[in-house]
């Protein structure tokens, strides 16, 4: 239940309260050592206080992703940067640079004027948002742009981005497999 398919959301259970003094680590939510869910919260899910606890977590990690959208070395500090660097540096050689190649695409697009990139995923959308920014895409993909379809599957997904920006431009959709191709032709029969 803390999944969310959009990093806004839960925006609308958000009071606005400072959190520069509010204890993440003591609110009734914990990581789930031994579980494929992200939070376990204690006390009523789904009640005014679990959603607005839920709320400001999400408004942290959009705060941590716009920090660090370019510049995840300054997340993860210089040790564990380096890895990631040599580690990025092993996959590029190994795909003839799929990454660069991609990321030289993605910053054409989102330089063009009335062009934005939007991603749609299976993943959940905070390992998502991770995955972004470890593979510095942040700057290419707004977090408002992303979006994951686990719990409600691509097409609605696609729905959900037809209805926020239109139907009178041209989408276009990339993808590995028939669901994407499925959903893109749904979308446009919208």
């Amino acid at each position: 239940e803390c999944d969310q398919v959009h990093i806004d959301d839960v925006s609308s259970d958000d009071n606005g309260q400072d959190l520069s003094t509010y204890s993440f680590a003591t609110d009734g939510f914990h990581a789930a050592a031994s579980s494929a869910n992200l939070c376990l919260p204690t006390g009523v899910r789904g009640g005014v206080d679990w959603m607005r606890k839920l709320a400001f977590r999400y408004r942290r990690v959009k705060e941590l992703y716009n920090t660090y959208k370019n510049n995840v070395g300054g997340l993860l500090g210089p040790a564990k940067r380096d890895a990631w660097l040599q580690l990025r540096a092993e996959i590029e050689g190994l795909t003839d640079s799929w990454l660069t190649n991609a990321l030289k695409s993605l910053s054409i697009i989102s330089t063009r004027s009335n062009c934005v990139n939007v991603l749609v995923t299976t993943t959940q959308l905070i390992p998502a948002l991770a995955k972004v920014l470890l593979y510095s895409l942040g700057g290419a993909f707004p977090i408002e742009n992303i979006y994951s379809a686990t719990k409600i599957g691509k097409e609605s997904c696609f729905e959900r981005i037809v209805s926020r920006f239109g139907t009178n431009i041209t989408y276009v959709v990339i993808g590995d497999g028939r669901d994407e191709e499925h959903a893109a032709n749904q979308v446009t029969s919208l």
